[in-house]
This record gives C-alpha cells, structure tokens and sequence, in this order.
C-alpha cells in the first residue's frame, strides 16, 4: 500500500478529543453491526469516551494522530508498545484506528496507518501488532491489503457488554 492521501495527518492536541470520541463511538457502532448483526450494541459513553482520549492525548500513551480534512478530524489512530504480555520491546501494537464512515474508502485509513508505522519505526519499533474482531470484514481486508498477516493462534473472546466477540491478532514486520 501507498499513501495517495491528501488529508493533513497530525499529532491530536487536546481540544480533538471531542471529535476523536464522536468518531469512536459512531464507528464503533457501525462496526459492531456487521460483527454481531441482530444484536444491540453496549452503549458507549461519549463523554468516557472523550475522557480517554484526552488522557492518551495529554499522557501521550498511546500516540495519538488525527487525520485532518478541511479543518475537521475525519479518522485517527492510537499507537504505542504492545500491550500483549511477554512481546519484546521492539513490538508496537496499533490501539486503535477509526475513520468516520463518511470518509471510509477515501484514503483516510492509509495514511494513519502511515503515520502510525513512521511513529512506531522512530520509536525502534520493528514489528507491529492488532487486534481485530473476526466478523469486522472491512477493518480485516484493510490489515490484510497493509500488509498484516493473522496470527490464527491468538485467537480470544472478549465481552462487549454482554456479548461475545472472538478477536484475532494481526501482525506485520514495519
């Protein structure tokens, strides 16, 4: 893949953190549809939300860039050392990436990635991990065309709320 991209993408400062919260929680319903049809999605607090996203901006962990088009966050992506326990240091693992879905399919996507990998690599990262429900079949085909090959022995349930979601470990050499 390669960036085509005329979106500005930047580090957030605090004041994204409402836009990168409505995008969290828009985004995150829409893709909980399509992983769990039929079945309602846990609300999301927007101001929890919101909250988080300004401590990972304020704290700078994870990293956090925001995709920018025509003044107005339209995608971001979260960013840092793996989380997974006993990966080594030289492992960054994607926290999150959301686009909006009115900008899905337009480049947004890739160039958070882009950034997120130029990120990680100056942070001595050599690898790069994420983790992705097994029924999100568009954030599965994105991973897959970056580059990212599923670990099929990672494979977890994780409740969201009070359903079930199995999620797969994706990685990539950076």
């Amino acid at each position: 893949m390669s960036s085509t991209s005329n979106f500005e993408v930047r580090p957030a400062i605090v004041r994204d953190a409402k836009a990168i919260a409505e995008i969290h929680v828009n985004v995150s319903q829409a893709a909980f549809k399509s992983v769990v049809p039929g079945e309602k999605m846990p609300a999301i607090s927007l101001d929890k939300s919101q909250a988080y996203w300004r401590d990972a901006i304020e704290f700078n962990e994870p990293q956090v860039y925001v995709a920018v088009d025509e003044g107005q966050v339209v995608g971001f992506v979260g960013f840092d050392r793996s989380r997974d326990k006993g990966t080594p240091n030289t492992v960054g693992e994607i926290w999150a990436i959301y686009v909006a879905t009115s900008h899905w399919g337009q480049g947004v996507g890739l160039a958070l990635w882009d950034a997120a990998r130029d990120g990680l690599q100056e942070e001595g990262c050599t690898k790069v991990t994420l983790w992705v429900p097994l029924g999100n079949e568009r954030a599965l085909h994105f991973h897959d065309l970056a580059g990212f090959k599923r670990e099929m022995t990672s494979l977890k349930t994780v409740a969201v709320g009070s359903v079930k979601v199995e999620e797969i470990r994706m990685k990539r050499d950076l």
